[in-house]
């Protein structure tokens, strides 16, 4: 199917022509959009030259950083206006393995609408990541699970293809979370939305070159999103047993 990924980026001059490079290696057909948010050093330059030479290849520059949902946000608004029939998230930093793509667009054509590629199922791991970073996420979608009843190992991880036509369901509705918490409320959506949500292990990479975009509001945010999410649901679930008590 005609697939898009997606690479999201600010201040990433090290690591998006490498990285790009190797999902055209690693999967020929598809298609990449860097999605630059007026990276001061020069990555939307670099990802623009990339563009020049390869008609695969192309960069949509924005103004202002925003946050990582924004970004995808208009990114998956490029590619579904174009006609992609799958659109794959991943960081521009080589955390996500372009070669481990395959992984993720074998379940999309076995039927998936949304694949999540986890570190968290039997044969996901994480290299070079310190004890705390390990903690944190564990522990941030054991909490995920707990408040909101997802069946998923990942719900916080970002790299993930969806099928198009879910894609579009899942954003019927105003999307203003960002960073983790973007990632939790999409899976979240399609979950309750019933479609087929499937994971796949997946080993995540910290990075190398460049500086990470996590810090404390991000955390705090998903925190509270997560939190306020569980109680609306559990207040819905409530009323719901209430007024059938009552018939």
């Amino acid at each position: 199917m005609k697939t898009l990924v997606i690479v999201p980026t600010y201040n990433e001059a090290d690591n998006v022509v490498p990285l790009v490079g190797r999902v055209r290696k690693a999967t020929p057909d598809v298609d990449v959009l860097v999605v630059d948010d007026g990276s001061p050093d020069g990555t939307g330059r670099l990802a623009g030259g990339l563009a020049a030479t390869d008609p695969q290849v192309h960069v949509l520059h924005r103004t202002a950083k925003n946050g990582l949902g924004a970004a995808y946000l208009a990114g998956f608004a490029w590619g579904l206006e174009r006609g992609y029939e799958v659109l794959v998230e991943m960081d521009a930093d080589g955390s996500h393995q372009p070669e481990q793509l395959s992984r993720l667009l074998e379940e999309i054509d076995a039927g998936a609408d949304l694949v999540l590629g986890s570190r968290w199922v039997p044969e996901g791991e994480v290299v070079n990541w310190p004890r705390s970073r390990e903690v944190l996420s564990r522990g941030g979608n054991l909490y995920t699970r707990m408040a909101l009843g997802l069946p998923l190992k990942d719900a916080t991880g970002g790299y993930r293809a969806f099928r198009a036509d879910a894609l579009r369901a899942i954003l019927d509705g105003h999307v203003a979370s960002q960073g983790y918490c973007f990632q939790v409320d999409l899976a979240r959506r399609a979950v309750r939305r019933g479609f087929d949500v499937r994971e796949v292990p997946i080993t995540f990479v910290e990075r190398v070159a460049g500086e990470s975009k996590m810090d404390g509001a991000i955390v705090r945010e998903a925190l509270w999103r997560i939190t306020v999410w569980g109680v609306h649901d559990r207040a819905d679930w409530l009323r719901r047993v209430r007024s059938k008590a009552g018939q």
